[in-house]
């Protein structure tokens, strides 16, 4: 499958299972060449197509596509510019993730083994004007040691080495913060202990 062609199908993923709706959200990912192949602005992830990706280059410069760049493009080529081992950027405003973004909670009780193994504390950035160059500044202390971020009052941003792997990171957040919703209902969450962390900092190791 090809880089566009995985573009087009995560988008539609994305909207199947209600992390974007409308035209919200935008995906990308960095070619071997280091342009960027991304989502178009304006466009509804749901019937996302081929000529709907563009190409840039890492200073948000069109190279190739019909269509204008999105304004949130800022975000993915600041997390490209200062992270060279990542290569693909989910931005999505999945419910439960983003009701935790819009009340200020960061996801950073440690409750889900998996979760731990996965990604660790999903920590949530201050809240900026969206489409500004404040969205990219208001990750700048946190980016370095975390592949999944809240962003106050909007969304989720997740990364990885794929389209795939930052789709899939997607997916477990949002069910992370679904579950620590209802923990929440039943009378909150009950952490892993720090024995058991040590446990699974092991088995990462292994």
């Amino acid at each position: 499958m090809s880089l566009k062609a995985e573009l087009v199908y995560y988008s539609k993923l994305c909207y199947l299972n209600g992390y974007v709706k409308a035209t919200d959200g935008n995906l990308s990912t960095r070619t071997r060449k280091n342009y960027v192949l991304a989502t178009a602005a304006g466009t509804c992830k749901g019937i996302v197509k081929l000529q709907d990706i563009l190409k840039t280059d890492l200073k948000g410069r069109k190279i190739a596509g019909k269509r204008k760049p999105s304004s949130e493009l800022k975000l993915h080529l600041y997390i490209y510019k200062h992270r060279n081992d990542i290569n693909a950027v989910v931005h999505t405003h999945p419910k439960f993730s983003t009701a935790f973004a819009c009340a200020g909670i960061a996801l950073d009780k440690m409750i889900l083994p998996e979760v731990y193994l996965k990604t660790g504390k999903v920590p949530l950035a201050e809240y900026a004007t969206p489409s500004t160059d404040e969205v990219p500044g208001s990750i700048a202390g946190i980016l370095k040691d975390h592949n999944a971020i809240l962003l106050a009052n909007h969304g989720l941003v997740t990364m990885g080495k794929s389209v795939e792997e930052a789709y899939y990171l997607t997916e477990k957040v949002e069910q992370f913060a679904e579950i620590s919703f209802y923990a929440r209902l039943l009378g909150g969450e009950k952490e892993l202990s720090s024995a058991d962390l040590q446990k699974l900092e092991l088995l990462r190791k292994n």
